[in-house]
């Protein structure tokens, strides 16, 4: 067990708390990346169209994008090593399920579930962390997670690819069922925290209400191509869901989304930002792999090796496009990030039958890297920064929400603009057309984005008398984590530096 000063890093304890949060958000990331290169098989497979490949990615971004606010919240209360854990089980179970799912309903129901567990276990896995190092070794832990979960993320298509050319899709889920059982090991490691200060009711009717509405508007969408009953029952549902969610967090006492915290233009604008970059990406990532092994041909492997330079990219860059960010204010690289994904992506229409890797495809790959590590580290920053502290959790929690559901609707709608459905995915002509259709668009988004940050993001600092993460109220310092975390502990006002 830590000490009330924490735990040092570097040492047995430390380690384990490190491999605990690292493996259990890896988990989460490397089904995410390596599903996308499943697609094709999972649909040859089980014989699913354009549309049920949609569902398999977004019955998964569902319940994640409406839950994963509740699941910080949930952590607070009953304890954040708990609720983590939880999360890794729910999660483990619900990845055996999609492994041994007989028909393409049952998947997309297993991915749901799995989605439940994404959003348990992702608030907890640095708010662990935040908790449970010293503060003067929270930097490094939290830096060290980032750099395994790069890599990670980097290695999963590969793994993936592999599995899929070698044995069957089924084996990136039950792939998940070591690596959650060492992720269970290790959590027994880590000490236990809440946050003594939290009070009132779990915002339960939010919570459903958000589900009901992303539910609804993705089924509405998805399968608008054939009207009937059910879709406008879909479409209603979703209006009201959506709606419902709002009014529910405007009277709620205790709201898991306080909708003052978009009182801060810069946060509104630096969301709205997040909205049409990760739109754009969580559409473009859905169909690019289809497209590389589709189209071009690739195998599963070489259609995950294909995407590796963008990780590479982001691991060298990332770190340095923020410390830019931060001497010349995020304005510039927030406009001109996207742009330069835009680029990228309009580079991607180069992409057609008989292609080749070097010509047309490793240049977009490559551009659409430059752009993204210039855009996704000054917009995390930004938004942090906007706002208040004593949202400092929340503000974290929001945007990995916003980007979820920005990428679920993504996912749902881009195909059927781009004038993608039915078989179209199995006809390399067709889905080729789509694509570069789907690819514009996108690029469009982007420049949205771009345009966004010029109009709404200001280079002035916020205003702020005390340290990032700290909260005064009722004489008390309250220290909080800034990812996915309310306040994790209180101090006497005497003690605040």
């Amino acid at each position: 067990m830590a000490s009330t000063a924490g735990v040092e890093y570097g040492t047995t304890a430390g380690r384990w708390i490190l491999l605990a949060a690292v493996l259990g958000s890896g988990v989460a990331a490397l089904d995410a990346t390596v599903v996308n290169v499943a697609l094709p098989a999972i649909g040859k497979d089980l014989g699913a169209g354009v549309s049920g490949l949609q569902w398999v990615l977004t019955g998964y971004l569902i319940t994640l994008a409406a839950l994963i606010l509740i699941g910080g919240s949930l952590g607070d209360r009953y304890g954040r090593r708990r609720v983590f854990v939880i999360g890794v089980m729910w999660f483990m179970l619900a990845s055996v399920l999609c492994g041994v799912a007989p028909s393409l309903g049952f998947l997309i129901a297993g991915r749901a579930l799995q989605g439940i567990g994404g959003a348990l276990l992702t608030p907890g896995s640095l708010a662990m962390m935040q908790a449970s190092f010293r503060p003067e070794d929270r930097g490094r832990a939290i830096g060290a997670w980032s750099g395994l979960g790069g890599i990670a993320t980097a290695i999963g298509p590969f793994a993936g690819g592999w599995l899929i050319s070698a044995v069957s899709w089924r084996l990136i889920f039950f792939l998940n069922v070591p690596l959650a059982a060492i992720v269970l090991v290790a959590s027994r490691h880590v000490p236990e925290s809440t946050d003594p200060t939290v009070s009132g009711r779990l915002d339960v009717a939010g919570a459903s209400f958000g589900v009901i509405g992303l539910a609804g508007t993705t089924y509405a969408i998805i399968e608008a191509h054939s009207p009937g009953t059910a879709v406008a029952v879909a479409a209603v549902l979703g209006v009201v869901g959506l709606v419902g969610f709002v009014i529910v967090e405007r009277r709620s006492r205790h709201p898991m989304l306080p909708l003052d915290i978009f009182a801060s233009r810069q946060f509104t604008a630096a969301n709205l930002v997040t909205v049409a970059v990760y739109a754009a990406l969580g559409g473009v990532f859905f169909l690019l792999s289809v497209d590389l092994q589709q189209v071009l041909h690739y195998s599963p492997l070489k259609a995950g090796a294909s995407l590796l330079p963008v990780t590479v990219i982001m691991l060298l860059l990332s770190a340095r496009a923020g410390a830019l960010a931060q001497r010349i204010g995020p304005r510039l690289p927030m406009a001109v990030g996207p742009c330069i994904v835009a680029l990228g992506l309009l580079i991607m229409r180069g992409i057609g039958p008989g292609g080749h890797y070097v010509s047309d495809v490793l240049p977009a790959v490559v551009v659409f890297g430059l752009g993204l590590a210039l855009t996704v580290a000054p917009l995390t920053a930004t938004v942090m920064a906007a706002a208040d502290a004593r949202h400092a959790g929340v503000a974290s929690g929001v945007n990995n929400a916003v980007a979820r559901a920005a990428s679920l609707l993504a996912v749902a709608l881009l195909p059927i603009l781009a004038g993608l459905s039915g078989d179209d995915y199995r006809r390399p002509a067709a889905f080729s057309a789509g694509f570069h259709n789907a690819v514009t668009i996108a690029a469009g988004l982007c420049v949205a984005g771009g345009l966004i940050a010029v109009v709404g993001i200001s280079n002035k600092d916020r205003a702020a008398p005390e340290p990032a993460g700290t909260d005064r109220k009722d004489g008390n310092v309250h220290l909080s984590c800034p990812v996915d975390a309310p306040p994790l502990r209180t101090l006497p006002a005497d003690h605040a530096a």
